[in-house]
């Protein structure tokens, strides 16, 4: 493992969750592979309690563009788009 790159030693899965702002800003949440999506329990919806770095990333992405306005909840985009 080296410096740029996370860890998953002393992470137990078991106190995991799907993060839910993810689930509701990024519409290909349900694509991601199963761990990307998981959250430690005990530190809420954040992109630092995300047990992988591709998780911790699309969830700064996905902060990045609800705060420039560029995407919404999907409930909201899916009623734009119709």
């Amino acid at each position: 493992m080296d410096r740029f790159h996370r860890s998953m030693e002393g992470q137990d899965i078991r106190n995991g969750r799907e993060c839910r702002f993810c689930h509701q800003m990024d519409p290909d949440f349900d694509k991601r592979k199963s761990l990307d999506r998981l959250v430690q329990s005990v530190q809420g919806d954040t992109a630092s309690a995300h047990f992988t770095e591709d998780g911790y990333v699309k969830h700064r992405i996905a902060e990045l563009l609800k705060k420039s306005g560029s995407i919404g909840p999907v409930d909201t985009m899916m009623k734009k788009s119709a």
